[in-house]
């Protein structure tokens, strides 16, 4: 019986060792999920000069899960006197044109690009007005925006320039290249600044 009853307590205890190490294991070896990416937001916006925009760090884990990186944040701007970040990662608008945001936490971050355009943009007037060419010259055009109010700001350097048509023409910036072509053909050139757009049409001969 004395035998019977010291096997009784070495099991109890065997198994209470047991639980022991169980528990041990699961919370002294649990490793924290390591950060992989990180993601901000919104993605690409756009800014009026003169107003602000709040943006958000997000976190993406070896695990698989995500979360809103609210502290531990480095912001940066690629151009402060275009756009400005606050350690927050608030972006104030300065002047127009475009710059990239970062947000960096360790060793891991991810960035983008943010647009200041214009306050009170109204329209946009590209020019030269309707041009032509031949191909493998070239074509520079400006854009002039009109503000409410009546004045006028220089949109060349910072709109973004597209051709509807890449065969008949490409852009680099503002200057299209025509390309080669086997009969008179068109390609509209729009410069666009925020929401607003101005367009001509580029025709190129053979």
């Amino acid at each position: 019986m004395i035998c019977t009853a010291n096997k009784v307590r070495f099991l109890g205890a065997w198994c209470a060792l047991l639980l022991l190490a169980s528990a041990v294991g699961c919370t002294g070896f649990f490793v924290n999920p390591t950060l992989t990416g990180v993601t901000v937001g919104p993605a690409t916006p756009t800014i009026t000069q003169g107003n602000a925009l709040q943006m958000s760090a997000t976190g993406t884990y070896d695990d698989g899960t995500t979360k809103a990186l609210t502290s531990g944040v480095f912001w940066t701007s690629s151009d402060d006197t275009v756009a400005s970040v606050s350690d927050s990662g608030k972006v104030s608008g300065v002047a127009v044109g475009t710059a990239t945001i970062t947000a960096e936490s360790g060793t891991v971050s991810g960035s983008t690009s943010v647009t200041i355009t214009v306050a009170n943009l109204q329209s946009i007037v590209v020019k030269p007005t309707n041009p032509s060419t031949t191909p493998g010259n070239s074509v520079t055009f400006t854009a002039t925006g009109t503000v409410a109010g009546g004045g006028t700001v220089d949109l060349t350097t910072s709109a973004t320039w597209t051709s509807s048509n890449t065969s008949v023409a490409t852009m680099a910036s503002n200057v299209a290249t025509a390309q080669s072509v086997t009969t008179s053909s068109t390609t509209t050139i729009t410069a666009t600044s925020g929401s607003i757009q101005g367009s001509t049409t580029l025709t190129v001969n053979p």
